[in-house]
């Protein structure tokens, strides 16, 4: 158990898959001028690539246990796209994208391929690399049973969690209470971001289903990165950022875990 090979760390077919899917993106947003479409493609490109791989491979090896790792990745990824494209469809171009296109100029073409649809999809591989890896596996593997129901376990823990806050903060904004600007209760009451959490363990859970596999202990990477990305990239310090400016901020987050839930602080 644990061993690590090189080889293990490249699935070709996935890297193929994801170069295609995203250039595909990424001719549709120069066209439109729109690049924040990435963000539409992100939580579906795993679905893709996960069942792709799974057609491709060898179906008989372990096929039960790949399509529960695959049916949960799939609640995930095709959740987030509905909710991104509920969103961001029809929408003028994200500020963030935006202020990047002003800042690259002539440039923006070339920089928006490498430094948006390649760079995420580099992520994407190294998010989803685990999954890939068990897709394309054609010998039979000596589950560890004991450690793959763990991982669901922990995988359905995280999607509760993101489920749940996502659907306590949708309720908190249509009330439209002006009494009330931020929500502070449910799930929001031990942490700040109790979806980004959630988000982040569901790929913990899937980590310890691949490593049932006997994969390398290597694939940490994956939710390591979505755990940084989540963090202090992405996620937590943007919304922040905003969230910083509403009345009684400072209360809040001085008792109230940022990422990982706990008892508010007295």
């Amino acid at each position: 158990m644990f061993d690590f090979v090189l080889s293990d760390l490249f699935v070709v077919p996935a890297i193929l898959m994801i170069l295609a899917y995203f250039f595909i993106f990424f001719v549709v947003a120069t066209i439109i001028k729109n690049n924040s479409i990435v963000d539409i493609g992100w939580g579906l490109g795993f679905v893709v690539v996960a069942w792709s791989l799974f057609f491709i491979g060898d179906i008989g090896v372990n096929t039960i246990e790949k399509l529960i790792v695959n049916i949960m990745v799939s609640f995930w990824g095709l959740r987030l796209f509905y909710h991104i494209l509920k969103r961001n469809a029809f929408q003028e171009e994200d500020f963030r994208y935006k202020k990047w296109r002003e800042e690259w100029g002539k440039w923006v073409v070339p920089r928006a391929f490498l430094q948006v649809f390649m760079l995420q999809g580099l992520f994407m591989y190294i998010v989803g690399i685990g999954v890939f890896y068990i897709n394309m596996i054609e010998k039979e593997v000596n589950l560890i049973l004991w450690l793959f129901i763990i991982g669901i376990v922990i995988w359905l823990i995280g999607y509760l969690f993101e489920v749940i806050g996502d659907k306590q903060l949708k309720d908190f904004i249509a009330k439209k209470n002006k009494d009330k600007k931020l929500m502070t209760e449910g799930l929001w009451k031990y942490t700040r971001h109790p979806n980004y959490f959630g988000e982040a363990l569901l790929w913990w859970g899937i980590l310890v289903a691949v490593i049932a596999f006997n994969a390398p202990i290597v694939f940490l990477i994956s939710p390591i990165t979505i755990s940084l990305l989540l963090r202090f990239v992405s996620g937590v310090p943007m919304l922040e950022k905003r969230m910083s400016q509403r009345e009684g901020w400072d209360e809040y987050a001085s008792k109230t875990n940022a990422f990982i839930p706990w008892f508010p602080k007295q």
